[in-house]
């Protein structure tokens, strides 16, 4: 491949790959046209996009952009699935699919197998960026933190206030009784 091609083809990649931190490596083997298609249309329904990389060039695009992977990560094949609106989105969409393909074809059981994902930067396995929350769950479970403590303080600051209110209101409601006649 000449320099200038090299080039290109390295620009490209830094175009496609600029700013992307939640990947999943995928190693295809043996796939054929007809899998391969069905694979990335299903993955682009759910906005998830899927590009075959040269593994030299893409490694020197994710080291300039601070995504540091190890050098066995980039030996054969690869697949690069990015895109969704986080990292769980996207790893459960293709581990979904990946075992729909091997359910519709016991013979597909390893044409697609997942080298690894990678969460903001650093690599992490399959089940725990499947298993990491959202932005908007992890916001929610922030948000229950903070308000769990202050309803309580909230809770221990009126409550006495209620108490005496109620009490107050109890005594205004009574009415007067006539005051007993002296005993003769």
């Amino acid at each position: 491949m000449s320099k200038l091609v090299k080039n290109m083809e390295l620009a490209a990649l830094e175009k496609s790959f600029s700013g992307v931190r939640d990947l999943v490596l995928i190693t295809p083997d043996k796939v054929d046209s007809t899998m391969d298609f069905n694979f990335r249309k299903k993955l682009r329904e759910k906005k998830v996009k899927v590009q075959m990389v040269k593994n030299s060039l893409v490694k020197r695009v994710f080291d300039a952009q601070g995504v540091k992977l190890a050098d066995k990560i980039w030996s054969g094949t690869t697949l690069i699935a990015w895109g969704g609106d986080s990292i769980k989105d996207l790893s459960k969409a293709v581990d979904g699919l990946i075992k729909e393909i091997e359910k519709k074809d016991p013979k597909a059981k390893d044409k697609l197998k997942v080298k690894l994902a990678v969460a903001d930067g650093q690599t992490v396995t399959m089940a725990a960026a499947m298993a990491m929350p959202t932005r908007l769950e992890a916001i929610g479970d922030i948000i229950g933190m903070i308000l769990g403590p202050a309803s309580s303080i909230a809770g221990a600051l009126t409550g006495p206030a209620f108490e005496l209110a109620s009490q107050i209101a109890t005594i205004a409601e009574r009415k007067e009784e006539p005051a007993a006649a002296p005993a003769a």
